[in-house]
């Protein structure tokens, strides 16, 4: 059963239910209304009776005329019941009531003005009769009244309320099956585009937004989550090529040096010496790249949990790493900035801007500087700076610079910091600094900046 046939049927049994329940309290509210009215009556006419005013006994109009032309009887009957339970008729219709012990009772020793109400079936008529004591053994008065017109009346108003009931039932599933259908058809269509996307991947389409409400959402929702994996799926895809690209230029050398290794004893020493430096050489740089592939496909989705992260003791570290590395004087400029984030991955991230500005900066007369500024990391150097074509290109994976064709490196360790840098939803910079040399550095998104201490 479907969303909708369920949403429907809900509708249909809420309102069913609703006129159920509003069908029995009028009815009863009716019914006991009806023998409110009749017990009143009854009442009425017993006291006119005990009184001795028996005109009660006939119709106002005088007798009821009937469909057929026939005199109808009026509606009241009394009688009185004598202590020895003899019943002595009063007026009205020529019927006797039967005498119950509770009447008999009440005839024979009850308080005055006791009484006892029943209804009693007399010749196929349903009567409700009062019987009211005269005390001190006086017998008693009973008056009734023919309720078969009240019985048809209310026999009727069940009826006209059980059909109503139903009509009213029909038309809510019918108005619930199109609100239904209405409501449900932007899940189904959700819900078609979610499996052509299952079967095919992203790409197959977008949903259309329609409305502000919580469908709306899910639909707005849903497309953002389908350009994201087709986001993800290009990037995976230039991921894989770029590195089959990378890959292709140390595997074919290694093969070359393993088909040369088979005539390694025909080498001379010195032409052996170099074909094995050339293969520890090579096999160094796939290594190389292979840790550094790892480092970028964690650098988004690292398993390190937040935390609270001083910048300025990261800066340090990575410094103190650095000079360790490359023996290269470096100074630190920081404010006492705090932020939420992976200090691992920011470690990581300045260690290799650190890195890469180390290379570049040959000269190494200069110290390589870090400034942190509200949650703004940057590295300066004093190298051959940066060309117009690199600026827009240098965070790209595998991209080298024409002038860093010949030093070492995989093209991925900026590629690395932009991806840090989006973890922590930051952007990276490039530029070149007044005196000549690079200032390249990252961001921390102002909603991750914590407030001084």
């Amino acid at each position: 059963m479907n969303l909708g046939t369920r949403l429907a049927l809900a509708f249909a049994l809420v309102v069913a239910l609703t006129a159920g329940v509003v069908g029995v309290l009028a009815f009863r509210s009716a019914v006991e209304r009806v023998i409110g009215e009749v017990n009143r009556g009854l009442h009425t006419a017993s006291a006119a009776i005990i009184d001795g005013h028996h005109g009660v006994l006939h119709h106002p109009d005088g007798d009821v005329v009937g469909d057929a032309g026939q005199e109808q009887p009026p509606p009241l009957t009394a009688q009185r019941i004598e202590p020895d339970g003899g019943v002595t008729p009063l007026g009205g219709r020529a019927v006797v009531f039967p005498v119950s012990e509770a009447d008999r009772a009440l005839a024979t020793g009850s308080a005055r003005g006791s009484t006892n109400t029943a209804e009693v079936i007399v010749e196929h008529d349903t009567y409700r009769v009062l019987t009211t004591s005269l005390g001190d053994g006086a017998g008693a008065v009973q008056v009734g009244i023919d309720v078969n017109q009240s019985r048809q009346v209310m026999s009727g108003m069940a009826k006209e309320i059980t059909v109503l009931t139903l009509l009213v039932t029909a038309v809510a599933a019918g108005l619930g099956w199109v609100l239904a259908r209405r409501i449900t058809r932007r899940l189904v269509r959700l819900t078609a585009i979610a499996e052509d996307v299952s079967a095919t991947g992203p790409g197959a389409g977008e949903v259309p937004v329609e409305g502000r409400d919580e469908v709306a959402r899910l639909s707005s929702s849903f497309n953002t989550m389908l350009r994201r994996l087709a986001d993800a799926r290009e990037a995976q895809e230039r991921l894989i090529q770029d590195i089959a690209h990378e890959l292709r230029t140390p595997l074919t050398s290694l093969r070359t040096n393993a088909h040369v290794l088979h005539r390694l004893h025909q080498l001379p020493p010195e032409s052996r010496a170099r074909l094995l430096a050339d293969v520890e050489g090579e096999t160094r740089e796939l290594s190389h790249l292979v840790n550094e592939l790892i480092t970028l496909a964690l650098a988004r989705g690292t398993d390190e949990e937040e935390a609270e992260v001083e910048l300025a003791e990261v800066v340090r570290n990575a410094a103190a790493r650095a000079r360790r590395r490359t023996e290269r004087e470096i100074t630190v400029d920081a404010d006492r900035t705090r932020v939420r984030g992976q200090r691992l991955a920011l470690e990581r991230a300045v260690g290799n801007l650190l890195e890469n500005a180390a290379k570049f900066d040959t000269d190494g007369t200069a110290p390589i500087g870090v400034e942190v500024r509200a949650g703004t990391i940057t590295v300066s150097d004093r190298g051959p700076g940066l060309g117009t074509n690199d600026l827009g290109r240098i965070f790209d994976r595998f991209y080298r610079a024409d002038t860093s064709r010949s030093l070492p490196g995989s093209g991925l360790g900026l590629a690395i910091v932009a991806g840090i840098a989006e973890a922590h939803d930051g952007t990276t910079f490039a530029g070149n600094r007044a005196g000549g040399g690079a200032a390249i550095g990252f961001t921390i998104a102002t909603g991750r900046l914590l407030p001084d201490r």
